[in-house]
């Protein structure tokens, strides 16, 4: 954003700015479906009308919880027009928690289908919306990997200048593949401000490996942003070595710790320069940048703080850690960037937390561990699960793993296998497998093995359900044993 603000123009004049100057440019590519600038602008005028006559006002809240769609972009595209701010929720989100969302939030409109919106307008429109701005341009909800998601209001206020750029990792024209569902806050702010800027929109009704290749090649996408666990699923396909991936400038990815085997993969396959990474929260309290030459020379850096955020890491009494000791990683932002609707900042002596444990090197350079409420203790040792994920997700029959804690000491492994993998024999396997990459800890004592993701479509783990519970009769099961 540039200028004060009372004079940047609302995100509905700047996606006007865009239709203005080409109107039949692809704005949303969605399911075969083209939808231009104009289209946009027209559609999204259209719906912000019946909003308005409905009532909304400004700085109501609009809840879209709807599948990745032309319809759910046209609706975040009114709900700025209207003045309103809206609020993505995932339509998997759990009941109650969607119950306490919408209660704290109190929407002014729930969208919960596709036929929620109606369809595009006969022709133009007689009379022009008003120009409104919310004093907030979006209200997303936090994952939820540790507790309640939280409403997260952010700080900016529903204004951009189309002229401008969003950060210097996000170019400001670009085919982008948004590949996550729009609902959830990395992807629904990537698609956003590439909206404002000028990007073309192609989007994925769901995340499929082989069609995100195939996609890069056929709209020759030049930008996108993935979590670990798409890497994952991409690498993996028999598809990818034979795709023209060759458009593409730069991927950037974010949402979780990626492993230093996938990252490396990566690099190789597209050269440092197309790899970033971007270490943040949905309260973008705190920001780190990395691209491939700072993490090959560093592996395992998310990066150093950009400017404008700055990063501590301390221990328990808060005093600071010295360079590569790890601690509570704590941060913040040289201005306000959100607020909680109906919760309470975690800060810690006047610093952001997400409650991860990290360390800094004496560079600054800044490496992330795992969520301190998920370590696990055996003896003397505190063991991240994401080290053990990242040995068990190398393994090729390996789709995705978990690692927690239970009842019994130790590491439990929940394991997800590739299709036709047998289960029979994957436990001595994956066992021998960690043997020669784990040290004795961090090795898992108890196996389960699962047929279903064990991420959600952006790529988080809520740990607390895989943990195992004792029976009835107190003992401890496994899919293949009991403890």
């Amino acid at each position: 954003m540039t200028g004060p603000v009372e004079t940047t123009p609302t995100i509905g004049a700047a996606l006007r700015w865009w239709a203005r100057r080409d109107p039949d440019a692809g704005a949303v590519r969605c399911a075969g479906r083209v939808l231009t600038r104009r289209g946009l602008d027209e559609w999204s005028d259209d719906l912000a009308r019946r909003w308005l006559a409905q009532g909304v006002q400004v700085d109501d809240l609009v809840a879209v919880a709807l599948p990745n769609s032309c319809e759910t972009v046209v609706a975040f595209a009114a709900a700025w027009k209207a003045g309103a701010t809206p609020q993505p929720l995932s339509p998997r989100m759990d009941a109650a928690d969607r119950a306490t969302v919408l209660a704290a939030g109190r929407p002014a409109v729930v969208l919960d289908r596709v036929a929620d919106v109606p369809g595009p307008p006969d022709g133009p429109p007689a009379t022009p919306l008003p120009d409104l701005a919310a004093s907030c341009w979006k209200a997303p909800t936090s994952s939820g990997s540790t507790g309640r998601p939280k409403v997260v209001r952010a700080a900016a206020p529903a204004r951009f200048d189309p002229r401008g750029s969003v950060a210097p990792f996000v170019p400001r024209s670009a085919v982008q593949l948004v590949a996550g569902p729009l609902t959830h806050a990395a992807p629904f702010v990537y698609a956003a401000r590439g909206l404002m800027t000028g990007h073309e929109l192609v989007v994925l009704p769901r995340f499929d490996a082989g069609e995100w290749l195939r996609t890069v090649t056929q709209h020759s996408v030049t930008w996108g942003v993935l979590v670990p666990s798409m890497m994952h699923a991409v690498w993996r396909h028999p598809d990818r070595a034979r795709t023209d991936v060759s458009s593409l400038t730069a991927v950037l990815h974010l949402g979780a710790r990626c492993a230093p085997w996938l990252k490396r993969a990566w690099i190789d396959w597209l050269g440092p320069d197309r790899v970033h990474e971007l270490y943040a929260g949905t309260e973008s309290q705190g920001l780190a940048f990395t691209d491939g030459h700072d993490w090959t020379a560093r592996p395992g850096t998310v990066g150093r703080a950009l400017p404008g955020s700055s990063f501590r890491v301390v221990r328990p009494d808060l005093s600071e850690c010295a360079p590569g000791e790890v601690g509570e990683v704590l941060m913040r932002r040289d201005h306000p960037t959100y607020s909680y609707v109906g919760a309470r900042k975690s800060v810690r002596d006047g610093w952001d937390t997400l409650g991860d444990s990290g360390w800094l090197d004496a560079d600054g350079y800044l490496f992330i561990g795992d969520r301190l409420a998920d370590l696990v203790t055996v003896g003397t040792s505190r063991i991240a699960p994401a080290d053990v994920e990242t040995v068990l997700e190398e393994h090729p029959h390996v789709r995705s793993a978990v690692a927690v804690a239970g009842p019994v000491p130790g590491v439990h492994a929940v394991v997800d296998l590739h299709g036709g993998t047998p289960v029979e024999g994957a436990r001595d396997a994956l066992a021998g497998w960690c043997a020669e990459r784990l040290d004795p800890p961090a090795r898992p004592v108890a196996w389960r093995f699962v047929d279903e993701p064990l991420r959600d479509e952006a790529g988080k783990v809520q740990r607390s359900r895989w943990r195992p519970q004792p029976s009835p009769s107190g003992r401890i099961t496994c899919d293949d044993h009991d403890l």
